[in-house]
């Protein structure tokens, strides 16, 4: 259990955050910078649920709980063997959290109209929220993948991010479908 009775530690002031093995990184490490935007991803999420109600509403404390759990996970550097097992002391994404949100996908998705354009990121005001999480969520991948690309990460933790930007895409056509679908891009509509 978490339990802070201080929320000022000073141990940061010289630019360095510590993660989950007691080892200290700059606070503009890629590791640093995956961390933080995960954390920006949930913040966003926080802004969209207050228009969400529901299963979607429910379906989102879900996520922003599992998006905790993954800066733990990525807050655990992992060695070049590692299995990301998670175990009592360990945190770690599973694939079951990818399947989840794959679910959601489906069950969402199965009430939609096919798409025939790309759609512009807003319509309802949910809808809009949710594609301004879900671009949040897209940096936060890119950081994850620029991280992977120098130091192991999760498999399910890459998989689990790059999801959720599919799940939050798609829960944003559902919160539009109800007020008469998507805005759609027009190629070259404004030459």
């Amino acid at each position: 259990m978490v339990k802070l009775n201080r929320i000022y530690t000073r141990t940061g002031d010289d630019g360095t955050t510590g993660l989950v093995d007691g080892s200290r990184r700059p606070k503009h490490d890629a590791r640093m910078a995956a961390i933080g935007t995960v954390d920006e991803a949930n913040s966003a999420l926080g802004f969209a649920i207050r228009k969400l109600s529901g299963a979607p509403a429910d379906d989102v404390r879900r996520i922003q709980n599992d998006l905790f759990d993954l800066g733990a996970d990525l807050a655990t550097p992992a060695g070049e063997d590692e299995d990301f097992a998670p175990s009592e002391m360990v945190l770690r994404i599973v694939p079951a959290q990818v399947d989840r949100l794959e679910q959601g996908i489906d069950r969402l998705n199965a009430d939609l109209e096919p798409l025939t354009s790309f759609i512009l990121p807003g319509g309802t005001e949910a809808a809009a929220r949710l594609h301004l999480a879900r671009g949040t969520v897209r940096r936060a991948e890119r950081d994850m993948a620029a991280l992977a690309a120098a130091e192991p990460v999760n498999p399910a933790a890459l998989a689990y991010i790059n999801r959720l930007s599919d799940y939050l895409f798609t829960l944003a056509r559902a919160a539009n479908a109800d007020a008469g679908g998507d805005p759609l891009w027009v190629p070259g509509a404004n030459r």
